[in-house]
């Protein structure tokens, strides 16, 4: 099951993404293919086997994914944090 994101998520995301579209993109490309080298296969292949602008496919692609992560993120530190103890 996919983590729920959050308009926080999207907010802090598109706070970060809308300041340089290109710069971030290009940054994220460089991030994926470290994190994740076949997910960044899978989205260069996307956007360069479509009709659509593959710089806007990619974008797509990597706002997706680090909205998934953020979101990731914070549900396993709700896991992590929510500890149960047995008073006596």
């Amino acid at each position: 099951m996919l983590p729920l994101i959050t308009e926080e998520h999207s907010s802090l995301a598109f706070a970060e993404i809308f300041q340089d579209v290109s710069g971030w993109r290009k940054k994220m490309i460089h991030y994926i293919k470290d994190e994740n080298p076949e997910i960044n296969t899978a989205i260069i292949e996307a956007a360069n086997n479509t009709e659509l602008d593959p710089k806007a496919v990619a974008l797509g692609a990597y706002m997706t994914y680090i909205l998934l992560e953020m979101a990731t993120k914070d549900d396993e530190m709700m896991v992590g944090s929510s500890s149960y103890t047995i008073e006596e």
